[in-house]
Formats: structure tokens, C-alpha cells, sequence
């Protein structure tokens, strides 16, 4: 299975980026699509997942700013990410897990995808 991320890049606090992840063939260990960051110097962190038949999760940081979605005809799923601040800057993380696992847990992680950086100035 491969995930293939897009989008991200620079943008000023305030701003919005989409991020989108397709994944290549439908698996079980696909069941949950997350995306995680890792900013320098830092573990990498939960930022928010869903499933294929819908549910979705956030961490506290980005609840209300953040909203994933899916596209099921498409195998892809979306991070809206608005207002973003510089504390976002990371690099961002497309991820798939079965759904016996945590899905805020990158140790369950059963596929990574590219990582795409985020930049966010203040």
C-alpha cells in the first residue's frame, strides 16, 4: 500500500492550506486515515483521523481549526487546516491504520505516506 500526500507550503498565520492523501488500494490495515506532525527538534504528535465510514478525531491543539474529510470514490482523504498559527509549522504526516488500533498512536501506524512541510510565520 502507498499513501501519497499533497499539498501544504508557506503561509502567513491567519491562513489556510488543504492537505490530501490517496491511498493506492483499499486494505484492511487502510481502515483509519490520520495525519500526524513532527515539527523539528519534536516527537511526532496526533493531529486528526477519520474512517472510511465516517468518525472523526482531533487533538486538542487543533479542534475547531482543523477538519478532515473523505472522498471513499477517490481513496483519499483531506486536512483543512485554517487559521493556522506558526506553533503549526511541521511537517505533516498521511497515515493509515487497521481499526484494532489507536488511531492517535504513530507506534499502530501500519503505513506512512511522504511527509509534506507546513510552514506557518507569524
Amino acid at each position: 500500500v502507498q499513501l501519497q500526500a499533497s499539498g501544504g507550503g508557506y503561509v502567513q498565520a491567519g491562513g489556510s492550506l488543504r492537505l490530501s492523501c490517496a491511498r493506492s488500494r483499499r486494505t484492511d490495515d487502510t481502515y483509519r486515515m490520520a495525519w500526524f506532525r513532527q515539527a523539528l527538534g519534536k516527537e511526532r504528535e496526533f493531529v486528526a483521523a477519520t474512517t472510511w465510514i465516517g468518525g472523526t478525531y482531533y487533538s486538542d491543539s487543533v479542534r475547531g481549526r482543523f477538519a478532515i474529510s473523505r472522498d471513499n470514490a477517490k481513496d483519499a482523504v483531506h486536512l483543512q487546516m485554517n487559521n493556522l498559527k506558526p506553533e503549526d509549522t511541521a511537517v505533516y504526516y498521511c497515515a493509515a491504520s487497521a481499526a484494532r488500533n489507536r488511531y492517535d498512536k504513530w507506534s499502530e501506524v501500519a503505513h506512512w505516506g511522504q511527509g509534506t512541510l507546513v510552514t506557518v510565520s507569524s
